[in-house]
């Protein structure tokens, strides 16, 4: 898929509650696997607001991955400070090496957990220990019964529209580049 332009095209099996195609036109060399995949399940007739319908724990395998909005916070590094009802998450501007810091997209993405320690998998089981995710985290706003901001890919129906928000962290380093965490925290 990288490198080429052209159509996607998906077929909706009868796993799902209709039979209908659709067609993304023009996905250009930009394009890479994550998004596709997010393009892909949005035209996999998800049913319309699942996440409205659906607590965390009901959703399928399909409308999980969906809620990811490719924001890429959760591969920034973060530090904790404090014990007990003192402890503090520090965010920082320091990402995982392998985020590709113009995407914000991981370059291993299926090959991550065995690569990176650090990397968190977010299941249905882990779903009470999402606070440490950013704010605007779809799984955590979910967790805390909160609507899906107007940027977010399921709301806004566009797939630029997490860029477009503002939201991506600006002066981006790799953790290889970075020496004292301190330094790169965002306050």
């Amino acid at each position: 898929m990288h490198g080429r332009s052209g159509t996607f095209h998906c077929e909706v099996s009868d796993t799902f509650r209709d039979e209908t195609a659709c067609v993304f036109e023009t996905y250009s060399a930009a394009s890479d696997e994550f998004l596709l995949l997010l393009l892909y399940n949005i035209c996999m007739a998800l049913e319309e607001e699942f996440w409205k319908k659906k607590k965390l724990e009901q959703m399928n395998q399909e409308e999980w991955e969906a809620l990811c909005d490719g924001c890429g916070l959760c591969c920034f590094r973060k530090f904790i400070t404090g014990r007990k009802k003192n402890t503090r998450i520090h965010f920082t501007r320091i990402a995982c090496d392998f985020l590709d810091l113009k995407t914000f997209r991981c370059t291993e993405y299926e090959n991550r957990f065995k690569l990176c320690k650090g990397c968190t998998r977010l299941t249905k089981k882990n779903v009470t220990e999402f606070s440490w995710l950013p704010k605007t985290c779809a799984y955590r706003l979910l967790y805390e019964n909160k609507n899906l901001p107007e940027w977010h890919p399921l709301v806004s129906k566009k797939n630029g529209s997490v860029k477009e928000s503002g939201i991506l962290i600006k002066n981006a380093v790799h953790e290889k580049d970075a020496a004292d965490w301190e330094d790169y925290e965002i306050k």
